[in-house]
């Protein structure tokens, strides 16, 4: 699988990404920081990337509707954002992918649960 940091992650558990066998890109090694929401979501969806990002704006799925692209994963680390709580969001999401189908859903890592957000089989 695809998948693209944003830049609020810098390169936190590349080496896991690839060691589970999937191919990780990032907006700061692109050149990207700075790019606005819109911008990095188009560019995601063209690509095939499933966007990993601590940015909640991505959870508003009017705006950015992750059946439009690879899908979208929020991590959510805690009260306090730190490298540990990070990478622990990062395994919870691996392991989480050997259960569940991310294309095209939203995904919100929390400590202790996944929410899972996929609009693709409503009837709207």
């Amino acid at each position: 699988m695809k998948f693209k940091l944003d830049e609020n992650l810098r390169t936190h558990g590349a080496s896991r990404w690839a060691t589970a066998g999937h191919e990780v890109e990032t907006v700061r090694g692109e050149g990207m920081g700075g790019a606005a929401d819109d911008v990095l979501f188009a560019k995601c969806c063209a690509e095939g990337r499933v966007l990993v990002t601590l940015d909640h704006d991505f959870g508003h799925v009017l705006r950015f509707p992750p059946e439009d692209g690879a899908g979208i994963v929020i991590l959510e680390p805690g009260p306090r954002t730190t490298p540990a709580r990070l990478l622990a969001r990062i395994r919870d999401l691996l392991a989480a992918l050997d259960v569940h189908e991310l294309k095209g859903a939203l995904w919100i890592i929390e400590p202790g649960r996944v929410r899972i957000h996929d609009r693709r089989d409503s009837s709207d």
